[in-house]
């Protein structure tokens, strides 16, 4: 093996040695954040793959989300310790390309919003992920051009092919794990200990978004058009010169976004389209939601087990349990007939129920409008867990 010492100048191993801890740990990051939550992820490929029409991949898209997050997180941590380096700069050039056509294609043609690259933790707009793949290119393209003078980072094959046996036992691990229970940090507005409502309030005073109306205007004689904006337009009083006319759609552009409040998009109707939104994340008392955004893919013994504990707290302690669904009304009313669900059903945007509780059935525990806890079907309290810590009230 060469030995890099002798042949790269000091300057040059500085240069590799930043580029080596910079790209490992971002890649370990990126792939930590995303391994958080591996479903969330799986979503966001389900776009990509509706871009590139290949949504036959759909049904297989949490296995590539968590295989991605686990490479990315190898990757990143053989890059540190120097482990196998040709390989491992193949693997980082291969992604980083992958990655950088991706966002670049979200970003040129504006079909996916947000890239996913730091999962919910740290929005990134298309463009930005763009950039940042773009930097990330430019370290790894260094890093594989002088792939051949990275040495390990311990003399000892057996101290390495150890460490990297943990890595990958721990990066496919941690994304199994989240997957099958909830992720470890909830980073969408609907964490415990959230209040819903205010959520989805606009604050007095905000600032609102701020548009500017472009109007092309056409002298009638001449042919002769000009853009102007709406400010424009009304200062120089074209609008009485009857010489001139609007020609064609007025553009109205977006100069500068205003609030947004961090729930925007959730409505809870009835089979009527009747608005309960407001009536069911208020209510004052103690009420069970359950979250199945698709019921044709639920869970049945998880469905079955949260139903058992909507009958005893409603016999015990009239908590009101409602699920919410995707579904059409019809076909939500056969699921609950056909699994005897004591529990009312309400219509939301399967959008906000995926954001509600990665998990399908999930269950959510409000008060006041306030998430106090939420489960994955796989880790569902006891009905004697649920009273004894929530419903029985203190003596006074």
């Amino acid at each position: 093996m060469i030995n890099a010492s002798t042949k790269l100048n000091t300057r040059s191993q500085y240069l590799l040695w930043f580029c080596r801890i910079f790209v490992g740990i971002l890649f370990v990051f990126s792939g930590l954040v995303k391994a958080n939550d591996p479903l969330g992820f799986a979503y966001k490929l389900q776009e990509y793959f509706e871009v590139f029409h290949t949504t036959f991949l759909n049904d297989y898209a949490v296995t590539i989300s968590i295989t991605i997050c686990a490479l990315e997180i190898i990757l990143g941590i053989a890059l540190l310790i120097g482990y196998r380096a040709l390989q491992v700069s193949w693997g980082l050039l291969l992604l980083i390309l992958f990655f950088t056509f991706l966002t670049f294609w979200s970003a040129a043609f504006d079909v996916v919003k947000s890239c996913g690259c730091f999962g919910d933790a740290i929005p990134l707009t298309p463009w930005q992920s763009f950039l940042k793949d773009l930097v990330l290119l430019t370290l790894i393209a260094f890093i594989f051009t002088k792939r051949n003078y990275i040495q390990p980072l311990f003399p000892s094959t057996g101290i390495m092919s150890t460490l990297m046996i943990v890595a990958v036992i721990f990066s496919f691990g941690i994304g199994i794990y989240t997957y099958n229970y909830l992720p470890f940090v909830d980073f969408l507005p609907y964490q415990v200990g959230s209040n819903l409502p205010d959520n989805m309030r606009i604050p007095p005073g905000a600032p609102k978004d701020e548009y500017v109306i472009t109007y092309t205007m056409k002298h009638k004689k001449s042919g002769e058009t000009q853009k102007m904006t709406d400010k424009e337009y009304l200062k120089t009083e074209i609008w009485k010169d009857a010489n001139w006319e609007i020609a064609g759609e007025p553009q109205n552009q977006l100069l500068k976004k205003g609030y947004e409040p961090k729930i925007r998009d959730l409505i809870i109707a009835d089979s009527q389209g009747t608005d309960y939104t407001s009536e069911i994340i208020e209510n004052p008392y103690y009420n069970l939601i359950v979250v199945a955004y698709n019921l044709d893919k639920a869970d049945q013994n998880g469905m079955g087990a949260i139903n058992a504990l909507a009958v005893n707290a409603a016999e015990n302690y009239n908590v009101r349990t409602v699920l919410l669904t995707s579904n059409t009304s019809e076909s939500a009313d056969t699921y609950r007939k056909k699994h005897k669900l004591m529990m009312e059903i309400f219509n939301a945007d399967a959008v906000p129920l995926k954001s509600m509780v990665r998990s399908n059935p999930g269950l959510l525990l409000l008060k006041n409008g306030v998430v106090i806890n939420k489960w994955h079907f796989h880790s569902l309290p006891t009905y004697d867990e649920l009273e004894s810590e929530y419903l029985r009230q203190p003596k006074q």
